[in-house]
């Protein structure tokens, strides 16, 4: 018999919008801060320069905002829930950097965009209506849901970002929340069970893999890392083998191996 399926876990619309807004400002500021020789360095991801890439950013707001001006989609139920989300990126891929490019061509100025585009989302986004239906690459998502999604998008492209440049840009602490959570419980649908607990503290722990069941004491199979870490596992950026070689994560017992399911995005 399949394991059942657990409650999504709740988000609350209002801390997540200001958490996207948050560590949109922080990537901000440290966009202003690079010279054109930086943004015209390579970014490590595939053929985007780092001013492809900052101006990518730019997108994780404006998908939110684009769509609240539309009239709201037709249909009771949304086609795509969060937990879904981060599988239907890699299908994506290529469209989404056509477009990175697109944009930093037409809009140089980097903190115009950024500036017109956080204005545009502090007024368009409401601090509620979470269940209003929005249309996204992918299918139509519940707004409280697309927004949690953003998190991933800006915590992803601001490490992106300080791999690519060195700077060091700070991380809300909600925002990399929501981010690690997201990608927790996708891990944990992606291959659901009990015999394996991965925890990624402060944030997350989830139980996955088929097995025996743990129900008490210290788990047989336990995974643990760090936040950041846990995101380069999850969106690609880096390899289990790597990170566990380099003591980034631990893991004990036979069943502790993530390889076969990472990485969940594309």
């Amino acid at each position: 018999m399949p394991p059942a399926k657990k409650r999504p876990r709740a988000y609350d619309l209002s801390r997540t919008r200001s958490a996207v807004l948050a560590q949109f400002h922080r990537v901000r500021e440290a966009v202003a801060a690079l010279t054109e020789d930086q943004l015209a360095g390579v970014s490590g991801l595939g053929e985007w320069t780092v001013r492809d890439l900052a101006a990518h950013v730019t997108t994780a707001l404006e998908r939110v905002s684009r769509e609240l001006e539309l009239p709201e989609p037709p249909g009771a139920k949304p086609q795509l829930t969060l937990v879904e989300w981060p599988f239907s990126t890699a299908a994506r891929a290529e469209g989404i950097a056509d477009d990175a490019r697109t944009l930093a061509a037409a809009r140089p100025g980097l903190d115009a965009l950024y500036e017109e585009t956080a204005a545009r989302f502090a007024e368009l986004v409401p601090a509620d209506a979470g269940d209003r239906l929005v249309t996204t690459r992918a299918g139509t998502m519940r707004l409280g849901d697309f927004l949690v999604t953003r998190t991933v998008e800006l915590v992803v492209h601001t490490d992106d970002l300080h791999r690519a440049t060195g700077l060091d840009i700070p991380y809300d602490r909600q925002a990399l929340a929501a981010c690690t959570r997201l990608l927790a419980d996708a891990l944990a649908d992606k291959a659901p069970g009990g015999s394996v607990e991965v925890r990624v503290p402060p944030f997350a722990v989830v139980q996955c893999i088929g097995g025996p069941k743990h129900t008490r004491g210290t788990p047989p199979n336990v995974v643990e890392t760090d936040p950041l870490t846990w995101v380069r596992l999850a969106t690609g950026r880096t390899k289990w083998a790597e990170e566990l070689e380099a003591a980034r994560v631990s893991a004990s017992g036979e069943r502790a191996d993530l390889t076969p399911l990472l990485p969940l995005m594309g």
